[in-house]
């Protein structure tokens, strides 16, 4: 047997194994994306398109927050107090709108549902420093997590997440999407929404509070369970004062 005819016994049956090897890789590189075009349209057909689509004209009753709040009271045998009322945005001092908006979203009435560049903004600084030090969610986005998500960070929670932003904003003006913002967000251990919490900490209407008691609630978003903004704590007199200077520089 000659040198010629030895080479051909390595070549598998059925034609040349350098065209064969990247055949299966073409193969399962098409599998994948099949089994990922499938499972994104599961997670599209789950969604609540049509849910958002009735926050037109409906108030939801609740949020899927309290829903989860009430649920861990409950694990941990502890009653669940929830404290909420509804109000119109144009019944909000425009003290408290301008606070939360230059607190949470600068950019909002100029965004399309997300800031890219405080997004861009928040993976350099969070990468420098190697933690969440920094984070780039819009009040829409917000607003969509409180409403149908959970607190996780994982993927598939985050892709939901950015298809309903894009579909509310597509579907709801920015005062209605403020408006319900500012009614479902969590201000306190059970406190829902500017009125509940103007109520509860100040004894008032949302609509008759003052600049500076605006920016101190607005102070508390990002942490409503540990600071009160009736009381006097470093952390809010510092972040308050912060967000007094934003409106300030904007004409506020």
């Amino acid at each position: 047997m000659n040198a010629e005819s030895d080479a051909n016994e390595d070549i598998a049956p059925g034609g040349d194994a350098s065209v064969s090897k990247p055949r299966w890789k073409r193969f399962w590189w098409l599998a994948a994306a099949g089994i990922m075009v499938f499972w994104l349209g599961v997670e599209l057909f789950t969604l609540p398109f049509d849910d958002i689509e009735r926050l037109r004209s409906r108030n939801p009753a609740e949020t899927e927050f309290m829903r989860l709040h009430a649920q861990r009271a409950q694990e941990k045998g502890r009653s669940f107090r929830s404290v909420q009322e509804w109000v119109r945005l144009n019944e909000v001092a425009p003290a408290v709108i301008n606070a939360i908006v230059v607190a949470e979203d600068g950019r909002f009435w100029s965004h399309s549902g997300f800031d890219w560049f405080e997004f861009k903004e928040s993976l350099l600084k969070n990468i420098t420093q190697g933690r969440a030090a920094r984070g780039a969610s819009t009040i829409t986005q917000q607003l969509i997590k409180n409403l149908y998500l959970s607190p996780s960070k994982n993927p598939i929670r985050k892709f939901r997440e950015w298809v309903l932003t894009w579909w509310i904003e597509r579907n709801l003006p920015k005062e209605r999407i403020l408006e319900l913002y500012l009614n479902v967000i969590e201000l306190g251990n059970g406190v829902y929404g500017v009125q509940a919490a103007s109520r509860e900490y100040f004894g008032k209407n949302v609509g008759e509070l003052t600049r500076d008691e605006a920016a101190r609630l607005a102070a508390i978003i990002p942490n409503p369970r540990r600071y009160r903004p009736e009381v006097q704590s470093r952390y809010v007199a510092r972040r308050s004062g912060v967000i007094l200077q934003r409106m300030t520089a904007r004409g506020m």
